[in-house]
């Protein structure tokens, strides 16, 4: 069984089972790919060098913002004001146990990773998370990510009455907030609770062969072969016709 979930790893579960076992359970690597035409990196690898060069910055350890930050140009100048004034966290690693009380990372039942919080009062939170890819086509995993990292931060932080969160969507150029009060926040509980459960009680993992699922997995027949029912665009009804 799986003892801890995170929202990619629950993005896993909920879209196959089995790919969540052999990325999470037995932590198969993912298989050697060429790169994209066109491009010098994979998108994973790409997005691990901007956020490591966001907080880098914010936190005084480059003195240059990197291009891809350049459309958020005064945003991170005044984050990395902040946080030299002790405004801001960066980085935090954030757990809770399965009651949903705050305990340490590499024991908890729940773990949400957040790149910045700005506190400008004790009363107030400011979650900040840096994108880096599309925006479109990702509203509904992204809006509740942020109800995750609002949830985490009043359980965190009692005296937290008002989270907003923010996503800055570096590569689209574009930044989406949004506000919630303690009690709004609290009732997005139940839903990640039940979700979550499922998760880690769950010990059958059974594949969920379908075009939308498999069409990036690393696992299927034309990637490593561990899932041999994997189904790509070529095969889908659509395509063979």
């Amino acid at each position: 069984m799986i003892t801890s979930w995170s929202h990619s790893k629950l993005g896993d579960f909920e879209k196959c089972k089995f790919l969540c076992w052999l990325k999470h359970d037995q932590k198969i690597p993912e298989p050697e790919r060429p790169l994209p035409p066109g491009k010098s990196e994979h998108a994973n690898d790409r997005g691990t060098r901007i956020h490591t060069a966001c907080e880098e910055f914010v936190n005084g350890t480059i003195d240059e913002q990197i291009p891809e930050m350049r459309e958020f140009f005064q945003e991170f100048e005044h984050l990395r004001h902040l946080y030299s004034k002790g405004m801001v966290s960066l980085e935090g690693e954030w757990a809770v146990d399965d009651a949903w009380e705050p305990t340490d990372w590499h024991t908890g039942w729940h773990r949400s990773k957040v790149d910045a919080i700005v506190m400008p009062t004790p009363e107030e939170a400011i979650v900040i998370d840096y994108k880096s890819g599309k925006k479109y086509g990702n509203e509904i995993k992204h809006a509740e990510q942020t109800q995750l990292y609002a949830l985490n931060a009043v359980l965190r932080f009692p005296e937290i009455e008002l989270v907003t969160t923010e996503l800055w969507y570096l590569d689209v150029k574009e930044l989406t907030s949004a506000t919630f009060t303690r009690s709004q926040i609290l009732r997005f509980k139940a839903n990640f609770d039940k979700r979550g459960r499922a998760l880690t009680s769950c010990n059958t993992w059974p594949a969920n062969p379908n075009v939308f699922s498999c069409q990036w997995c690393q696992y299927g027949p034309w990637n490593s072969g561990h899932c041999t029912v994997g189904i790509s665009r070529d095969m889908s009804p659509k395509k063979r016709k």
